[in-house]
């Protein structure tokens, strides 16, 4: 969902479902005003360089998560296993989403919005350091040198005894892993404190780039089940309801990237800001990576589909700016994401005569 007023700078995923349910339950895109008497104008270089920068973060973890997902689905590691969703769970999740979303909002219009906001706070930066630190764990690998003494850890937690004893948690990691923790828990920390919007981000493409690269469709028909489905739900929770948002501009975690748009005047202590909801990155991104796993069971050495989805949600994040602007009202990114991202790869599988061949491969 998109929006187009502003947020005051100091408004601020463990299981991969529950992570999915939460960014939809608060997808937005948009900024609030800081005081009633007097609206921040953002300048025409301020604003694109907030919505350009906000595209190029979007892509960052659709591409790499895309790509780690290939080899995350080839994996023999527990830790590593991905999530897969199926056309049933596809089906059920808008209906999901929108009681989470309904029961969001309802909380907050009873509940002190404070004390909400500091339990979700503990919550976000547990699984903000987790995700930065699973996130972190291919690049340290390859930074730290071979001489680095890499021991080996296992943490293992069992129920039961003798021939009944069942593994409950069996998680193997390593000093580099340790090290990714560390740093992560100190972004964390300055989250906590801080809600700096550069730590809301790194929490927020963390969690993007781990949702698109955990997160499994099993098949390209589930996937339009999925999106589909979530394309009926943000149109008319945007549309027919003011619930998403109320939730959005309430719900204080980094489930959204946001950039500055008076960058330029005020630097890093900047307040005024545009903002993307990471569902309109994770649910597109799934799609797109699918299409990529698609692409290399095809063994034709080509990324076409791949490419051409990213394209596409290029195009539609685009459209959604612009139409946003324009009308000067919020707009439900999905409205224009689903039909460019869907419908351009099976335009281009019609013209090579593999529509059959994408419907009905299963388990990508």
């Amino acid at each position: 969902m998109s929006e187009a007023e502003q947020i005051p700078a100091s408004a601020s995923e463990a299981a991969a479902s529950a992570v999915l349910d939460a960014l939809n339950a608060t997808d937005s895109n948009g900024t609030e005003a800081l005081n009633a008497t007097a609206k921040f104008v953002a300048t025409p270089e301020g604003t694109a360089l907030a919505y350009g920068s906000l595209v190029f973060m979007a892509l960052l973890p659709i591409f790499f998560g895309a790509l780690r997902s290939v080899t995350c689905s080839k994996s023999k590691n527990a830790a590593d296993m991905p999530e897969t969703i199926t056309s049933r769970d596809a089906a059920r999740f808008p209906i999901i989403a929108s009681c989470t979303l309904f029961g969001l909002y309802l909380f907050f219009k009873v509940f002190s919005q404070e004390y909400i906001n500091l339990l979700l706070s503990v919550y976000f930066f547990v699984l903000g350091v987790l995700a930065l630190s699973h996130t972190m764990s291919p690049l340290m690998s390859r930074v730290f040198p071979a001489s680095f003494p890499n021991k080996q850890y296992q943490l293992l937690f069992t129920q039961g005894s003798g021939e009944s004893k069942e593994e409950i948690v069996n998680y193997e990691f390593d000093t580099k892993n340790l090290v990714c923790l560390l740093i992560s828990s100190v972004v964390g920390v300055w989250y906590l404190l801080k809600k700096h919007w550069i730590a809301n981000n790194l929490f927020g493409l963390a969690f993007a780039l781990n949702g698109v690269e955990l997160l499994h469709l099993n098949n390209v028909s589930t996937g339009c089940i999925l999106l589909g489905g979530l394309f009926i739900y943000d149109v008319f929770w945007v549309f027919g309801t003011n619930v998403m948002v109320t939730v959005a501009k309430s719900f204080e975690a980094p489930i959204k990237l946001v950039f500055p748009q008076d960058l330029l005047e005020k630097g890093l202590e900047a307040s005024n800001f545009a903002m993307l909801g990471l569902g309109d990155i994770v649910i597109p991104g799934i799609f797109i990576a699918l299409l990529l796993r698609f692409d290399v069971s095809l063994n034709k050495n080509s990324r076409t589909y791949f490419y051409s989805s990213f394209l596409a949600y290029i195009f539609g994040l685009g459209l959604t700016i612009f139409v946003m602007h324009t009308f000067k009202h919020a707009q439900p990114a999905l409205l224009y994401l689903v039909p460019a991202c869907v419908g351009f790869p099976v335009i281009i599988a019609l013209f090579k005569g593999e529509l059959t061949e994408m419907f009905s491969n299963l388990d990508l």
